[in-house]
Protein backbone atom coordinates (compact mmCIF):
# COMPACT_ATOMS: atom_id res chain seq x y z
CA UNK A 1 0.00 0.00 0.00
CA UNK A 2 1.01 3.67 -1.23
CA UNK A 3 2.16 5.63 2.10
CA UNK A 4 0.15 8.10 2.20
CA UNK A 5 1.68 11.74 1.56
CA UNK A 6 1.49 14.12 4.42
CA UNK A 7 -0.10 17.60 3.61
CA UNK A 8 2.05 20.99 4.06
CA UNK A 9 -0.09 21.50 7.52
CA UNK A 10 1.36 18.39 8.71
CA UNK A 11 5.14 18.98 7.69
CA UNK A 12 5.16 22.38 9.32
CA UNK A 13 3.40 21.33 12.48
CA UNK A 14 6.04 18.62 12.88
CA UNK A 15 9.12 20.86 11.69
CA UNK A 16 7.63 23.62 14.72
CA UNK A 17 6.83 20.85 17.37
CA UNK A 18 3.52 21.64 17.32
CA UNK A 19 1.37 17.76 18.17
CA UNK A 20 1.11 18.46 21.49
CA UNK A 21 -0.19 21.63 21.25
CA UNK A 22 -2.94 20.57 18.37
CA UNK A 23 -3.54 17.63 20.65
CA UNK A 24 -4.09 19.51 23.48
CA UNK A 25 -6.10 21.96 21.52
CA UNK A 26 -8.35 20.77 18.36
CA UNK A 27 -8.24 16.81 19.67
CA UNK A 28 -11.73 15.98 21.19
CA UNK A 29 -11.77 12.96 23.79
CA UNK A 30 -14.25 10.61 23.17
CA UNK A 31 -15.71 9.46 26.97
CA UNK A 32 -18.60 7.52 27.19
CA UNK A 33 -20.17 7.82 30.56
CA UNK A 34 -21.72 5.10 33.58
CA UNK A 35 -25.06 6.36 33.35
CA UNK A 36 -27.15 7.08 30.52
CA UNK A 37 -26.74 11.01 29.25
CA UNK A 38 -30.16 12.07 30.36
CA UNK A 39 -29.48 11.06 34.22
CA UNK A 40 -26.17 12.91 33.89
CA UNK A 41 -27.50 16.03 32.95
CA UNK A 42 -30.39 15.59 35.53
CA UNK A 43 -27.94 15.14 38.00
CA UNK A 44 -25.63 18.28 36.99
CA UNK A 45 -28.90 20.09 37.23
CA UNK A 46 -29.19 19.53 41.32
CA UNK A 47 -25.44 20.57 41.43
CA UNK A 48 -25.21 24.89 41.76
CA UNK A 49 -22.59 26.22 39.93
CA UNK A 50 -20.62 27.40 43.13
CA UNK A 51 -20.16 23.59 44.09
CA UNK A 52 -19.19 22.41 40.90
CA UNK A 53 -16.44 25.54 40.82
CA UNK A 54 -15.18 24.25 44.56
CA UNK A 55 -14.76 20.99 42.90
CA UNK A 56 -13.01 21.91 39.92
CA UNK A 57 -10.53 23.87 42.07
CA UNK A 58 -9.78 20.16 43.43
CA UNK A 59 -8.47 19.40 39.76
CA UNK A 60 -6.30 22.58 39.86
CA UNK A 61 -8.70 24.11 37.56
CA UNK A 62 -9.53 27.69 38.20
CA UNK A 63 -10.65 28.66 35.10
CA UNK A 64 -13.87 26.88 34.18
CA UNK A 65 -16.28 29.77 34.70
CA UNK A 66 -17.71 31.93 32.21
CA UNK A 67 -17.18 35.87 32.46
CA UNK A 68 -19.59 37.13 34.79
CA UNK A 69 -21.30 40.00 32.47
CA UNK A 70 -23.13 36.99 30.92
CA UNK A 71 -26.72 37.09 32.46
CA UNK A 72 -29.16 34.52 32.64
CA UNK A 73 -32.78 35.17 31.43
CA UNK A 74 -34.38 32.87 33.12
CA UNK A 75 -32.49 33.28 36.80
CA UNK A 76 -35.09 30.55 37.92
CA UNK A 77 -33.97 27.95 36.08
CA UNK A 78 -30.39 25.70 36.06
CA UNK A 79 -29.83 24.26 33.03
CA UNK A 80 -27.31 21.57 32.13
CA UNK A 81 -26.20 20.03 28.53
CA UNK A 82 -23.14 19.34 26.46
CA UNK A 83 -21.22 22.05 24.51
CA UNK A 84 -22.23 22.58 20.71
CA UNK A 85 -19.86 24.96 20.23
CA UNK A 86 -20.55 27.87 17.55
CA UNK A 87 -17.72 30.54 16.39
CA UNK A 88 -19.09 33.65 14.69
CA UNK A 89 -17.63 37.16 13.53
CA UNK A 90 -18.46 40.47 12.39
CA UNK A 91 -19.11 40.68 8.87
CA UNK A 92 -20.95 42.45 5.81
CA UNK A 93 -21.21 39.23 4.02
CA UNK A 94 -24.74 37.59 3.43
CA UNK A 95 -24.90 34.91 0.73
CA UNK A 96 -24.61 31.66 1.95
CA UNK A 97 -25.02 32.62 5.55
CA UNK A 98 -28.85 31.10 5.67
CA UNK A 99 -27.61 28.23 3.97
CA UNK A 100 -24.70 27.32 6.43
CA UNK A 101 -26.88 28.19 9.54
CA UNK A 102 -29.72 25.73 8.36
CA UNK A 103 -26.46 23.31 8.62
CA UNK A 104 -25.67 23.97 11.73
CA UNK A 105 -28.87 24.06 13.19
CA UNK A 106 -29.90 20.67 11.40
CA UNK A 107 -26.81 18.88 13.25
CA UNK A 108 -27.31 20.01 16.97
CA UNK A 109 -28.64 16.96 18.59
CA UNK A 110 -30.72 16.23 21.63
CA UNK A 111 -29.48 17.54 24.71
CA UNK A 112 -26.75 19.87 23.18
CA UNK A 113 -25.97 23.15 24.87
CA UNK A 114 -24.99 26.24 22.32
CA UNK A 115 -22.18 28.07 23.68
CA UNK A 116 -21.70 30.71 21.20
CA UNK A 117 -17.94 32.40 20.53
CA UNK A 118 -18.77 35.50 18.99
CA UNK A 119 -15.38 37.25 18.66
CA UNK A 120 -16.52 40.33 20.66
CA UNK A 121 -19.56 41.41 18.17
CA UNK A 122 -21.30 44.04 20.19
CA UNK A 123 -23.63 45.08 17.38
CA UNK A 124 -25.44 42.19 16.22
CA UNK A 125 -27.50 39.34 17.47
CA UNK A 126 -27.05 35.67 17.05
CA UNK A 127 -29.70 34.30 18.88
CA UNK A 128 -33.77 34.77 18.53
CA UNK A 129 -37.38 33.45 18.63
CA UNK A 130 -37.22 31.20 15.62
CA UNK A 131 -33.68 29.25 16.43
CA UNK A 132 -34.77 29.17 19.93
CA UNK A 133 -38.12 27.33 18.54
CA UNK A 134 -36.70 25.40 15.96
CA UNK A 135 -33.97 24.06 18.62
CA UNK A 136 -36.67 23.34 21.30
CA UNK A 137 -38.13 21.09 18.89
CA UNK A 138 -34.99 18.75 18.67
CA UNK A 139 -34.03 18.84 22.33
CA UNK A 140 -31.28 21.27 22.86
CA UNK A 141 -31.56 22.40 26.29
CA UNK A 142 -30.21 26.03 26.29
CA UNK A 143 -27.85 28.41 25.07
CA UNK A 144 -25.32 30.83 26.13
CA UNK A 145 -24.30 33.16 23.14
CA UNK A 146 -21.52 35.80 24.03
CA UNK A 147 -22.97 38.49 22.40
CA UNK A 148 -26.42 39.30 21.74
CA UNK A 149 -29.90 38.10 21.53
CA UNK A 150 -33.52 39.55 20.35
CA UNK A 151 -36.98 38.33 20.58
CA UNK A 152 -36.85 38.09 23.92
CA UNK A 153 -40.74 37.44 24.94
CA UNK A 154 -40.79 34.51 21.73
CA UNK A 155 -37.55 32.77 23.98
CA UNK A 156 -39.15 33.43 26.89
CA UNK A 157 -42.48 31.75 25.65
CA UNK A 158 -40.70 29.11 24.83
CA UNK A 159 -38.93 28.14 29.15
CA UNK A 160 -35.69 28.06 27.15
CA UNK A 161 -32.48 29.10 29.60
CA UNK A 162 -30.27 31.53 27.84
CA UNK A 163 -27.50 33.28 28.96
CA UNK A 164 -26.08 36.47 27.12
CA UNK A 165 -24.14 39.43 26.79
CA UNK A 166 -26.56 42.33 25.60
CA UNK A 167 -29.81 42.32 24.05
CA UNK A 168 -30.52 44.44 20.93
CA UNK A 169 -32.85 44.59 17.47
CA UNK A 170 -30.46 44.25 15.59
CA UNK A 171 -30.47 40.64 13.27
CA UNK A 172 -27.32 39.25 12.20
CA UNK A 173 -27.74 39.25 8.46
CA UNK A 174 -25.10 41.82 6.71
CA UNK A 175 -23.71 42.31 10.36
CA UNK A 176 -22.06 39.14 11.38
CA UNK A 177 -21.43 35.60 10.26
CA UNK A 178 -20.82 32.15 11.23
CA UNK A 179 -17.33 30.87 10.53
CA UNK A 180 -17.76 27.41 12.41
CA UNK A 181 -19.00 24.86 14.73
CA UNK A 182 -18.07 22.00 16.48
CA UNK A 183 -15.09 22.69 16.91
CA UNK A 184 -12.69 23.91 20.22
CA UNK A 185 -13.38 28.02 21.30
CA UNK A 186 -12.66 30.37 23.94
CA UNK A 187 -15.02 32.59 25.98
CA UNK A 188 -13.90 34.74 28.69
CA UNK A 189 -10.82 32.41 29.89
CA UNK A 190 -12.63 29.37 29.48
CA UNK A 191 -11.40 26.52 26.63
CA UNK A 192 -14.44 24.71 25.84
CA UNK A 193 -14.86 21.56 23.47
CA UNK A 194 -17.66 20.36 21.79
CA UNK A 195 -19.14 17.39 24.24
CA UNK A 196 -18.29 19.40 27.73
CA UNK A 197 -20.88 19.58 30.38
CA UNK A 198 -22.12 23.40 30.78
CA UNK A 199 -23.55 24.49 33.33
CA UNK A 200 -25.64 26.97 34.20
CA UNK A 201 -27.84 29.00 36.91
CA UNK A 202 -28.49 32.47 38.44
CA UNK A 203 -24.77 32.32 40.10
CA UNK A 204 -23.25 31.98 36.51
CA UNK A 205 -21.92 29.51 34.00
CA UNK A 206 -18.94 26.45 34.47
CA UNK A 207 -17.76 24.67 32.18
CA UNK A 208 -16.70 20.43 33.21
CA UNK A 209 -14.48 18.79 30.57
CA UNK A 210 -16.06 15.89 29.38
CA UNK A 211 -12.72 13.50 30.39
CA UNK A 212 -13.43 14.39 34.00
CA UNK A 213 -17.28 15.49 34.48
CA UNK A 214 -18.37 11.82 35.62
CA UNK A 215 -15.59 11.90 38.76
CA UNK A 216 -16.71 15.73 39.28
CA UNK A 217 -20.17 14.48 39.18
CA UNK A 218 -19.53 12.55 42.23
CA UNK A 219 -18.06 14.70 43.99
CA UNK A 220 -20.12 17.88 43.89
CA UNK A 221 -22.25 15.60 45.10
CA UNK A 222 -20.71 14.29 48.03
CA UNK A 223 -19.91 18.13 49.11
CA UNK A 224 -23.93 18.88 48.66
CA UNK A 225 -24.30 15.93 50.70
CA UNK A 226 -21.62 17.51 53.47
CA UNK A 227 -22.69 20.94 53.21
CA UNK A 228 -26.42 19.21 54.32
CA UNK A 229 -24.68 18.27 57.34
CA UNK A 230 -23.33 21.56 57.87
CA UNK A 231 -26.85 23.32 57.70
CA UNK A 232 -28.07 21.33 59.87
CA UNK A 233 -25.47 21.90 62.59
CA UNK A 234 -26.07 25.89 61.92
CA UNK A 235 -29.53 25.33 62.87
CA UNK A 236 -29.05 23.51 65.47
CA UNK A 237 -27.17 26.20 67.38
CA UNK A 238 -23.55 24.46 67.66
CA UNK A 239 -20.92 27.10 67.63
CA UNK A 240 -18.22 27.42 64.68
CA UNK A 241 -15.90 25.60 66.25
CA UNK A 242 -17.79 22.46 67.36
CA UNK A 243 -19.05 22.49 63.24
CA UNK A 244 -14.60 22.41 62.18
CA UNK A 245 -13.96 19.70 64.56
CA UNK A 246 -16.33 17.29 62.59
CA UNK A 247 -14.68 18.91 59.26
CA UNK A 248 -17.54 21.69 58.72
CA UNK A 249 -15.98 24.54 56.65
CA UNK A 250 -17.79 27.86 55.47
Amino acid sequence: MAKKEETGLQREAKMMKLEKLIQAREVVPQVTFPVTDEELLARFENIYAGALSDVLREWVLLDQSLPGYLQPLRPERSVAGFAFTVKSAPSTKVNGELTYRGQMLDEMPRNALVCWDASGDSDATMWGGVMTATVVARGVRGAVIDGGIRDTHQIMEKDFPVFYRYRSPNGSLGRCLITDYQIPIKIGRVFIRPGDVVVGDIDGVVVVPRGIAYEVLLRAEEILSNEKKIFSWVAAGETVEQMTSKGGYF
